[in-house]
């Protein structure tokens, strides 16, 4: 199957995430084309706007953008006609039904969900919690984690809690250990979720290999063994059905989708007080 590349320009006048997120969703629907990106963040005034309609000139291609500043989406958008390309505001048609919708006025002000509010500050101390409590570290405070993710190694444990933390939520991960009884504070907790992470075989020898090789290890030891790895992967299942936490196979699903399943278990789950004062 042949591939059909083109230029694709996002533009905003904030960091820049909403747009490249809404654009590699968009062209994830194409299975023939891929796009060559091109961000161009903090487009503010006339100077950066004109930097970034000059490499539009200069590599012609769609337009995703989102920019507040009228004056800006009027050069913007005539520059683009001028050179017979698409050019769509990302927010526009959510921004005007919600307001219609609410009969509220419309801030008009760039980044406004980057705001050093409550919730920023939440999630710095997620993500402070979460790089604390990576890989087993503990201070003896594992019991206030929101979530605590466990798998044999390489089962995507960090990353999704990475993830997880980047939404404020509290997130730890414990390893398991073959032939190593896992922490008795991970047996112990009571208020957070623990969610059991695993992956058939032979992606779990795939990932290892890899990893190995990144280390310019040798790729041929018991780790990345497919019996070893069976054995490793049963005995973590006994223990999470002996715990009885949920488990989930990350085998097939990407970061953001084992975050978001961990997310709906999250909302269900409910802490025992009682339990926990035990």
């Amino acid at each position: 199957m042949s591939v059909t590349y083109f230029h694709l320009h996002m533009i905003s006048d904030s960091t820049g995430e909403t747009v490249n997120a809404l654009a590699k969703a968009v062209c994830a629907q194409f299975v023939d084309a891929q796009a060559v990106e091109h961000s161009y963040g903090l487009v503010r005034g006339q100077k950066a706007l004109t930097r970034a309609i000059g490499s539009v000139t200069e590599n012609p291609g769609p337009v995703m953008y989102s920019i507040l500043d009228a004056d800006l989406r009027k050069k913007l958008q005539q520059a683009c006609d001028q050179l017979n390309i698409p050019c769509m505001s990302v927010l526009d048609p959510f921004v005007t039904a919600l307001g219609a919708y609410l009969n509220a006025e419309i801030s008009g002000k760039p980044g406004g969900q980057h705001a050093m509010d409550t919730d920023y500050f939440r999630r710095i101390a997620a993500l402070n919690y979460t790089i604390q409590h990576d890989d087993g570290q503990s201070q003896g405070d594992l019991d206030d984690a929101d979530i605590i993710l466990t798998g044999v190694s390489r089962t995507s444990k960090t990353p999704t809690c990475m993830y997880l933390a980047n939404r404020g939520i509290k997130a730890a991960n414990v390893p398991l250990v073959p032939g190593i009884a896992p922490p008795q504070e991970l047996l112990d907790v009571r208020r957070p979720l623990v969610v059991g992470l695993t992956t058939s075989t032979e992606r779990l020898v795939q990932v290892r290999k890899n990893r190995l090789m990144s280390l310019n290890e040798d790729a041929e030891t018991e780790y990345v063994d497919p019996d070893l790895i069976k054995t490793e992967t049963a005995d973590a299942r006994r223990l999470f059905a002996r715990q009885k936490w949920p488990v989930l196979d990350v085998t097939r699903r990407s970061i953001e989708e084992v975050a978001s399943a961990i997310l709906n278990l999250y909302n269900d789950h409910e802490p025992d007080p009682e339990m926990r004062k035990k």
